[in-house]
């Protein structure tokens, strides 16, 4: 088969579009014929040899893809050839064919194309398992997330409204935080010219958020913790702006807040907070919603596998709205 491959760590002009050996079914996986994947940042840190896959994962960038299951393995049960799916993946989406666990596979929402389906399973694993399974973001909390505009923020922002919460936003222009509010934000915020602590105190009436989802890491540490209401609760779930900071531990005690760090990529596959676990409650949780067009999935562009150097550039760039889609090459 045809995949992207990294020839070296570096820039985005180290990936090929390359023959590689065929994916092999074991017990209690499937093959999927791709016919789509979608850009993630640790794609771009795995590119530049800072993210390497979990143990026995595909090298193979890619953690998630739709297409056609075209085998199954023995012990599976549940899924045919011929469905049609899409699936979480430690790695192995940008290419021909996938061999994926069975407990990370979702059907294909009805209502939704199956190469639109491959901008879900990451941002729906990722915003169910940490703003409401880990933080408990509650109807009528007041929820901040970071980066509103990107595929996770997208997802963040309609999840968070659907429950109930009022939903606050940064981006870095206009045009994005309209997006924002168009997706159910009620405040956006422009973090290039506005301080998001000193917005959101305003528009909290000074009580602060009680959930904060947060990409940027340690650059903005110090920030969410002050932004943070009495009994908050901070998940930092990427690191571009860094991974050391201090953390003033007082202000944390005066404000009964918790911090938690956490990424879905090295949770095992099986067992309790696994990815199989989180699948499921995505499947009984947000599935039937997007099933409904309460939530969708926001694509910004789609491109050639044979073309990830651009989607990465463009996601690099923060160029994007929602999730950059790569289908394998006719």
């Amino acid at each position: 088969m045809r995949a992207v491959t990294v020839t070296e760590p570096g820039g985005p002009e180290m990936l090929t579009w390359a023959e590689v050996p065929d994916p092999v079914c074991r017990p209690g996986e499937v093959i999927v014929d791709v016919v789509a994947s979608a850009v993630n940042r640790a794609d771009l840190l795995q590119r530049q040899g800072f993210y390497p896959p979990p143990k026995g994962a595909s090298e193979i960038l890619g953690l998630e893809c739709s297409g056609v299951i075209s085998e199954v393995g023995a012990g599976v049960e549940g899924w045919t050839v011929g469905d049609e799916v899409c699936a979480l993946l430690a790695g192995g989406g940008y290419a021909e064919r996938v061999a994926v666990p069975a407990g990370q596979l979702l059907p294909r929402p009805s209502g939704v194309e199956l190469a639109t389906a491959a901008g879900l399973p990451e941002v729906t694993c990722t915003v169910w398992s940490n703003v409401f399974l880990l933080a408990g973001l509650e109807r009528g909390e007041n929820f901040l997330v970071h980066g509103g505009s990107s595929g996770i923020g997208t997802m963040a922002v309609q999840l968070a409204a659907r429950a109930g919460a009022r939903v606050l936003t940064t981006a870095g222009t206009a045009a994005k935080l309209a997006v924002c509010r168009e997706l159910g934000a009620d405040v956006g915020i422009n973090y290039r010219d506005e301080d998001f602590v000193e917005r959101v105190r305003e528009e909290t009436g000074g009580r602060g958020a009680d959930v904060i989802l947060d990409n940027m890491g340690a650059q903005y540490l110090a920030r969410n913790v002050d932004a943070l209401a009495v009994g908050g609760r901070l998940v930092i779930i990427g690191m571009q702006g860094g991974t050391k900071a201090e953390l003033d531990i007082a202000t944390l005690h005066r404000k009964r807040a918790s911090v938690h760090a956490a990424t879905l990529r090295a949770r095992p596959a099986t067992g309790r907070g696994g990815k199989a676990e989180i699948v499921a409650a995505v499947r009984h949780d947000v599935w039937p919603d997007i099933e409904r067009g309460v939530v969708r999935p926001i694509i910004d562009r789609r491109l050639p596998m044979s073309r990830a150097a651009e989607a990465h550039r463009v996601v690099e760039a923060s160029e994007h709205v929602g999730k950059v889609l790569l289908l394998p090459d006719a």
